[in-house]
């Protein structure tokens, strides 16, 4: 009996080709996460490229817990594992709220640590409470991701600091703006692999246009080693704070909602449905993914979404395809060359591919509220709520000023506040009383929504 696609062993040249088409789709999201703490804890150019490096080397690690799998961790889908967006508002909220910023992300591992280890726990249950996170949930918190990170770029297009001189100047502002139209053409007018590595082409080509106003920087890649490891606990040995975890603890029932709702779409492109037990199994890899990051310098896990776009594009659904891609990202950590490019790259022109990225990661929030059935009042206000709730820190940052420290590590995180409250308000609307008949009908994390208001109305189908 021939092997499914997905357990297909391609010939080593196609492995390899294909497997770096889809680092490039995901190598600008794996390196944003620590280029934003990075920079709201202040380190320096080489300390950025050793978290970078930390952050590529852990992705590739978790990818291969995810693809190649061991016991019953792994979901063995061609499902690619790195860095999470939603981890990142919540991080920088934590760093600024340590006096000490040395100390900011020794408490950022602690917590990922934690977390991580509480929600590989909590993963085989987790699988069974898929029902409580719906389209209307899921997708809100998508949507509060992207929105909470649109800042952060436009803050890279005005320069490096607030304090300096040119910050906010016309040429930033230009650079910022060329390299987010040369991306936009390379997405519009090419094809393939040239298409799928636009915003990467984007930020190469933007760097290059910015060398002549003298705002690029080589010190990094002059600076960096050919070979080096992410050394373990290089920031120093993890703090645990309450506050923090309780912080990242949320970040991780958002992450692994995340995932699941992933699993699922990529088990129907591939053909090979995601049950209970291969949702239990990635979430294990997710989860002890992680936990292990913080060893090596690395932050949380997760899926992305992206490279289940690139499975459904090429059709090619081989599991080793991306394991061999997570093999790239393990090199590239080792190669602290190969990291510090990003460092290269001016801040202007990481704000003009950030209004893609961010942008997109919102408009995937949209495209799942477009299944949340919102022809329905409750999950109209659902949303509505939810989103007014997590856009609070970003539109009145001082609205919560008179809580504690803690609780304002927890509360200046939208994204946070705002999971907590659609699940709380889904759970009030479509499953207590009279909202829970109607449950059935609108929690699957992948199902379209129904008009459920005419009588006899049979539910969507999976």
């Amino acid at each position: 009996m021939a092997d499914h696609p997905v357990d297909e062993k391609l010939p080593a040249p196609k492995m390899a080709t294909t497997g770096l088409q889809h680092v490039a789709a995901m190598y600008a999201g794996v390196v944003a996460p620590p280029l934003i703490v990075g920079a709201a804890v202040g380190l320096t150019p080489a300390e950025l490229t050793f978290l970078t490096g930390a952050c590529l080397f852990t992705a590739g690690l978790a990818t291969f817990l995810q693809t190649v799998g061991v016991w019953k961790i792994g979901a063995r889908l061609p499902f690619v594992n790195g860095v999470t967006f939603a981890g990142v508002a919540p991080m920088t909220a934590i760093v600024a709220s340590t006096d000490d910023k040395k100390d900011a992300l020794p408490v950022i591992f602690g917590a990922v640590i934690v977390a991580g280890l509480l929600g590989f726990l909590a993963a085989p249950f987790f699988s069974k409470a898929v029902r409580f996170f719906p389209p209307v949930v899921t997708g809100t918190v998508i949507t509060l991701i992207g929105v909470s990170l649109l800042p952060v770029a436009f803050g890279w297009a005005q320069g490096l600091s607030p304090d300096a001189d040119d910050y906010g100047s016309a040429t930033n502002l230009g650079l910022a703006a060329v390299t987010l139209l040369l991306v936009l053409l390379l997405r519009r007018f090419t094809r393939g692999f040239v298409k799928q590595i636009a915003v990467l082409l984007g930020l190469v080509a933007g760097t290059l246009i910015a060398v002549p106003f003298g705002v690029t920087d080589f010190s990094p890649v002059a600076e960096a080693d050919l070979v080096g490891f992410p050394t373990p606990f290089h920031f120093g040995a993890p703090q645990f704070q309450l506050a923090a975890i309780l912080s990242l603890c949320v970040v991780m029932v958002v992450s692994m909602t995340e995932s699941t709702a992933d699993m699922l779409a990529l088990g129907e492109i591939v053909e090979r449905p995601a049950d209970e037990r291969t949702i239990a199994a990635g979430l294990r890899a997710d989860t002890l993914g992680s936990a292990i990051a913080p060893l090596f310098n690395g932050f949380m896990c997760s899926a992305f979404a992206q490279n289940i776009g690139l499975v459904a594009m090429t059709r090619i659904r081989s599991r080793f395809v991306v394991a061999t891609g997570g093999g790239f990202l393990v090199l590239m950590g080792l190669c602290p060359v190969a990291a510090s490019l990003i460092a290269v790259v001016p801040r202007p022109v990481l704000g003009g591919a950030g209004v893609v990225l961010f942008g997109s990661v919102a408009a995937s929030g949209i495209q799942t509220l477009a299944k949340a059935g919102l022809e329905k009042d409750n999950n109209v206000l659902i949303v509505a709520v939810a989103l007014a709730v997590g856009v609070i820190p970003i539109s009145a940052p001082e609205f919560y000023h008179a809580f504690p420290e803690t609780a304002r590590i927890v509360l200046d995180s939208g994204i946070s506040t705002g999971c907590v409250v659609a699940v709380a308000l889904n759970l009030v609307f479509n499953h207590l009383g009279r909202g829970g008949r109607e449950a059935a009908d609108v929690t699957h994390p992948m199902e379209t929504g129904e008009d459920l208001t005419s009588p006899g109305k049979a539910p969507a189908a999976p």
